[in-house]
């Protein structure tokens, strides 16, 4: 049996639209996933995301939830708790970042950033680890950061979230590991996405940043593809709280 095949399984990926959670959601499907795709701005018809699944004959469904909204998300949390199919792979990628000095780091961008980055995934996951727990298995991944790690410059809340990430990937492993549920992070460096467009833009940022990177470039949100379906896929089962990077070798150097 292929261990990385994923035919039959139900798989949610939140921050679909596009970025790293189309290129995961694309990833799943062509491996043998149906797709939940969630995004706040998702369209209704005819996403580029719905497209990629559809393409490869998979089942579509997609979401428009804002993830500042803890209402909003509970909701979501409790359609796919009790929907028809349980959810075997929970991908939780939605993400925001907001930038600004710490002392010019106000209340209402500090408040957004975490709403998103952690408080929205410990409530989504909450619920469906839930049945996860219930059922014996499950696959859940986050995507975090290499500010999980490193301090950044201008991004407090952002930096903030993503540690958070990471404790809360080895708190979830420590507790449902025993009960047949993976819990795990990938850790993407600096991926060519529309939240890194300014740093990009940026060209003594841009130059130092590919400097420091052992791979020399940015990398590509298909990058994070094959990391994504390792974790969704039973070639996984022994890994537990485990925080992959996928960043060029920037935290080696």
């Amino acid at each position: 049996m292929n261990p990385f095949d994923l035919s039959g399984r139900l798989a949610v990926v939140t921050g679909a639209r596009r970025g790293i959670g189309l290129a995961i959601a694309d990833a799943l499907a062509a491996a043998g996933a149906d797709i939940v795709a969630v995004s706040a701005h998702l369209e209704a018809t005819g996403s580029e995301v719905e497209k990629r699944v559809r393409g490869h004959g998979r089942a579509f469904t997609g979401h428009r939830v804002d993830f500042t909204d803890r209402a909003a998300v509970t909701d979501l949390a409790g359609r796919l708790q009790h929907g028809d199919r349980p959810v075997d792979i929970l991908v939780n990628n939605a993400g925001t970042i907001r930038r600004a000095p710490a002392a010019q780091h106000d209340d209402a961008m500090w408040d957004e950033v975490l709403a998103v980055n952690l408080s929205a995934q410990f409530v989504l996951t909450r619920q469906v680890g839930n049945s996860m727990l219930a059922r014996g298995r499950g696959k859940i991944i986050f995507t975090a950061s290499l500010l999980s790690f490193q301090g950044g410059i201008n991004v407090p809340g952002y930096t903030a979230a993503k540690s958070g990430l990471i404790g809360l990937t080895r708190a979830l492993a420590n507790e449902w590991a025993g009960h047949g549920v993976n819990v795990n992070a990938i850790v993407p460096g600096y991926i060519a996405t529309d939240n890194t467009e300014a740093l990009r833009a940026d060209q003594d940022r841009n130059a130092a940043i590919v400097a420091r990177i052992p791979a020399g470039r940015w990398g590509r949100p298909d990058d994070l593809a094959g990391t994504a379906v390792f974790l969704a896929s039973a070639a996984s089962d022994y890994v537990h709280g485990a925080a992959i990077p996928v960043d060029g070798g920037w935290l080696g150097r």
